[in-house]
């Protein structure tokens, strides 16, 4: 089979597998990914997933692949496989409740599912009906080069590669599709900007059925570096997941801002530095300040870049390197566009907003766009649309649902969610104000606001040593009484989704509890 060279793939990639069939040729005895106590070589990683993709290619082609069974190096055995077959691969969390694996099941209507010894009995059950093959078996099987050649013939560059299931707010899962295209185009530019390199080792924390994690993974087999899975239960113990990134000298985190903050809350850092860090990208909720500040100055040579995107234009559209002179008073921008990306603000009348300080709809165009919601062609067409702009040719965008606007530098600056924008005593009310306004209580360690539009009741909470009586004192200091949370409610920590993010519906569950109204 033969593959292109280093310069041809930048020129001519069709297919993710470019990048790992590249790294292979420079790196062959080289560690690719370290998950524990186990590791595996560019070349070992390569046969073993030419072998899953040679079983797959005799039948299926342009398919979708259910890879069920933790993140790890089997599963990227998984992805990679899928993807050397011309299909494309849906992981779905074995820890996920059934209801939502029967969900995404039934959306996919995949034939055929991957999954390993752990997982073997389990995926028997949720799965009855479908092929389910164990990746074990498939590590010493024969490449068979005629399939592979004839599979990397038939695809193109804008089949797909991956659906990942976002919550979709009819309560039923909905599938992101993302082409080899999208994530071709993102990844030569994010590791270019961000100055990626063969020796670096990037730490990934994000689940991989979490578009962070498509940063990690292909950004570390596109420059050839290595990939360190950090177990998921060393971030619930500080002290253990510092030891862990400085006994493998990692230099790089792509994490979830809360991943970060998990570190800065019980003062990590004042145990351990990781000094090998040269980077650290965050995404996924607002920074707070008074956390990036403590990773800032415990990492002065350290680069920190704010970036914005949601799963639908694959991974990010936006991005802010910080500058360690501003002060950011005020927020900490999202920034400019990635190069080959419009981003774009729309008012509610689908007007082009260009002036500063004026709130609109975060919009994007271009080749980052995914291929809409898989079987999902009502909310396909609600989210992805022809440009309002013009009518002269075919300009699809996705309409993102985040608001922002621009600012003297003209750097976007995202104000949170339409859906997070509440009607509340008569005035419209951006949560992420007064969750800001919390923060800046120098005792607040972190914030959270939700509200319950039922019961027309707000809810503020929050970790920090303050009393809420003293918080709320604060709090109308610099906010509107229309603003102040109904109920203040101190939390020890804050209960976090799979994917690194503060949990709002949990939170819903504690609000009830007896805290107390302010």
């Amino acid at each position: 089979m033969e593959f292109l060279t280093i310069k041809e793939v930048v020129e001519n990639m069709y297919s993710v597998v470019d990048y790992l069939e590249e790294s292979c040729k420079r790196h062959k005895n080289k560690i690719a990914i370290v998950e524990e106590e186990q590791k595996i070589t560019y070349h070992d990683f390569r046969h073993w997933s030419r072998t899953v993709g040679s079983s797959i290619g005799k039948s299926m082609q342009n398919e979708p692949v259910i890879v069920f069974m933790d993140k790890g190096i089997q599963a990227l055995v998984s992805f990679f496989g899928t993807a050397y077959a011309g299909c494309f691969y849906s992981l779905i969390n074995p820890e996920l409740p059934e209801s939502r694996i029967v969900q995404i099941k039934q959306t996919i209507q995949a034939k055929l599912v991957l999954t390993n010894e752990e997982y073997y009995e389990m995926a028997t059950q949720y799965f009855k009906g479908l092929n389910i093959q164990k990746i074990e078996d498939f590590k010493d099987q024969a490449v068979d080069e005629e399939i592979l050649k004839k599979c990397y013939q038939q695809h193109i560059d804008t089949d797909p590669l991956y659906v990942n299931f976002t919550s979709g707010s009819t309560g039923v899962p909905k599938g992101v599709v993302i082409s080899h295209r999208s994530v071709i185009d993102f990844i030569n530019v994010f590791t270019n900007l961000f100055h990626f390199h063969e020796k670096d080792i990037i730490a990934n924390q994000a689940p991989f059925d979490f578009d962070v994690s498509v940063k990690d993974i292909f950004s570390s087999m596109a420059v050839g570096a290595t990939l360190l899975i950090v177990p998921k239960r060393y971030f619930s113990n500080p002290s253990l997941l510092l030891d862990y990134l400085c006994e493998h000298k990692v230099t790089t985190l792509t994490w979830a801002v809360s991943a970060l903050c998990l570190i800065t809350t019980f003062h990590g850092l004042d145990y351990k530095v990781p000094k090998t860090v040269e980077k650290v990208l965050f995404s996924g909720e607002v920074m707070p300040m008074k956390h990036l500040s403590i990773w800032m100055e415990k990492l002065p040579q350290a680069m920190f870049v704010n970036v914005y995107g949601p799963t639908e234009i694959t991974c990010n559209c936006l991005y802010h390197i910080i500058d360690r002179k501003r002060t950011y008073q005020e927020k900490i921008p999202v920034g400019k566009p990635f190069p080959n990306e419009r981003v774009f603000l729309l008012d509610e009348e689908n007007h082009l907003i260009t002036e500063p300080n004026k709130n609109g709809e975060i919009c994007v165009a271009g080749t980052a766009l995914g291929l809409g919601y898989y079987q999902n062609w009502e909310q396909t067409n609600q989210h992805f649309m022809q440009s309002p702009l013009h009518q002269k040719y075919l300009e699809p965008i996705y309409r993102t649902g985040d608001l922002g606007y621009y600012n003297e530098d003209d750097d976007i600056v995202f104000m949170g969610r339409k859906d997070f924008q509440i009607k509340y005593l008569g005035h419209r009310i951006e949560l992420e104000e007064i969750e800001k306004a919390m923060m800046d209580v120098k005792e607040v360690v972190r914030s959270c606001c939700v509200f319950d539009e039922e019961k027309a009741k707000l809810y503020g909470f929050y970790i920090g040593n303050i009393s809420k009586k003293n918080l709320s004192v604060k709090l109308k200091e610099v906010l509107p009484v229309f603003m102040i949370p109904t109920k203040l409610i101190p939390l020890e920590e804050f209960p976090m989704t799979k994917n690194g993010k503060i949990d709002r519906k949990k939170l819903m569950e504690y609000k009830e509890e007896k805290h107390g109204e302010v």
